[in-house]
């Protein structure tokens, strides 16, 4: 439903007003009700199996892949899904990442995922390509593949910062878990514990230590990259207050790092932020499918996106990426679960470069820890698959 009343005398989209963006934004990014879906994306760097340091060949990539390329790989693919439904896609420097479809049960998201998972390294193995198994590429300097504007403008724009935004493009993966927002009354909390667990579930799951081929001296390299590419686009925004109408003064206070239109210059001017668009900063007004665009280029730790996506986790080896997700999946499928997380997360939530640097070597990260995964352990205790089992082991491994 549009949030402005007077659309119907307007034919196009064209934002008019800061409040107007606001109020829509609002709309769009906190779809509420009762937490019922999951989801989850998975993404991993790609390597040739024989050299995995070798610079990845775009044409073996596009061969592999076949039918299942995207578009911005393959302008005319049929892209088609892959056999249980998860959508595969090809980020810029070549990792490629499946999504699945939302579920109600988390045992056949996990089956699912897995599948597809399994199908995807074996039409890579085919063509002498591995999957990596880590959150960032250990070996390759980040080389961008996707020649398209829109990672070209992000490439300029965040090439003004350093080189951790050519990083984070190119050379990181992560396992992204997709919750509902939950009722109007419950999306703050929501949206509070699960910034406050992201210290502890970093901490727990780094796996990310090494770049360029050498220790970096940090857990999760990939976090420190991330919060470090563009500050006020990666790195988490403040708890307090209302999450929606705060959410929403944050991407309207945003700089814009690419605007699509004809041709392949989608720069933008340095810091003009969407309000500013808005008010003239650029010769033609914004739509709404422009703001929509601008929404997709913003990586917190947790992003509303209709759901909340986290994006905290680093990718994972083999199938362990089943064990951060089952466990977010059971701490957030009870609402009075959710309050507890929050006070048990409480003392670790604002050490996210103690997390990314010393993981659970950290005593605070270790202490909420220990607290925060028993709890999961028992609400996943009568899951039957013996996730619980699986996930107590690797917190007890990471804390010995």
């Amino acid at each position: 439903m549009s949030t402005d009343p007077a659309t119907g005398e307007f034919p196009t989209s064209r934002v008019r007003t800061r409040a107007e963006a606001e109020a829509y934004v609002a709309s769009v990014c906190f779809k509420h009700g009762p937490p019922r879906l999951l989801g989850v994306e998975l993404e991993w760097t790609v390597h040739h199996r024989s050299d995995p340091g070798r610079a990845l060949d775009v044409a073996t990539l596009i061969a592999a892949l076949g039918s299942h390329a995207p578009r911005s790989l393959v302008p005319d693919s049929p892209q088609q899904p892959l056999p249980n439904g998860s959508v595969l896609t090809v980020e810029p420097g070549g990792q490629v990442e499946i999504s699945s479809l939302p579920t109600t049960s988390l045992r056949s998201l996990l089956s699912v995922v897995a599948a597809d998972a399994d199908y995807l390294h074996r039409l890579l193995d085919k063509a002498g390509l591995a999957l990596g198994d880590s959150g960032t590429d250990p070996y390759r300097y980040p080389n961008r593949i996707l020649r398209v504007p829109r990672y070209q403008a992000m490439e300029t724009a965040f090439d003004r910062i350093g080189l951790d935004g050519r990083l984070m493009m190119c050379s990181t993966a992560g396992v992204q878990v997709c919750l509902d927002a939950g009722e109007p009354d419950r999306i703050a909390a929501r949206w509070n514990a699960l910034h406050a667990l992201g210290p502890v579930m970093i901490a727990a799951f780094a796996n990310s230590p090494r770049l360029f081929g050498e220790p970096t001296g940090w857990a999760s390299t990939r976090t420190r990259v991330l919060l470090d590419t563009d500050p006020p686009r990666t790195r988490p925004g403040p708890t307090k207050g209302d999450p929606v109408s705060g959410w929403a003064r944050r991407m309207l206070d945003m700089a814009v790092v690419c605007r699509r239109r004809e041709g392949e210059d989608w720069s933008t001017p340095s810091g003009l932020s969407f309000a500013e668009w808005i008010h003239g900063g650029l010769p033609e007004p914004p739509t709404r499918e422009d703001l929509d665009y601008h929404l997709t280029t913003v990586f917190p730790p947790v992003r509303a996106h209709g759901y909340l996506e986290v994006r905290y986790l680093d990718a994972q080896s083999g199938s362990d990426w089943m064990l951060p997700t089952a466990a977010l999946a059971a701490l957030f499928g009870d609402e009075s679960a959710v309050d507890k997380v929050a006070v048990m997360a409480a003392p670790a939530a604002r050490r996210w470069v103690h997390a990314a640097r010393f993981g659970l070597a950290d005593p605070v990260l270790a202490r909420c820890a220990r607290e925060i995964f028993d709890l999961a352990c028992r609400l996943l205790g009568g899951t039957g698959d013996g996730l619980s089992d699986r996930l107590a082991e690797h917190v007890a491994r990471r804390l010995s």
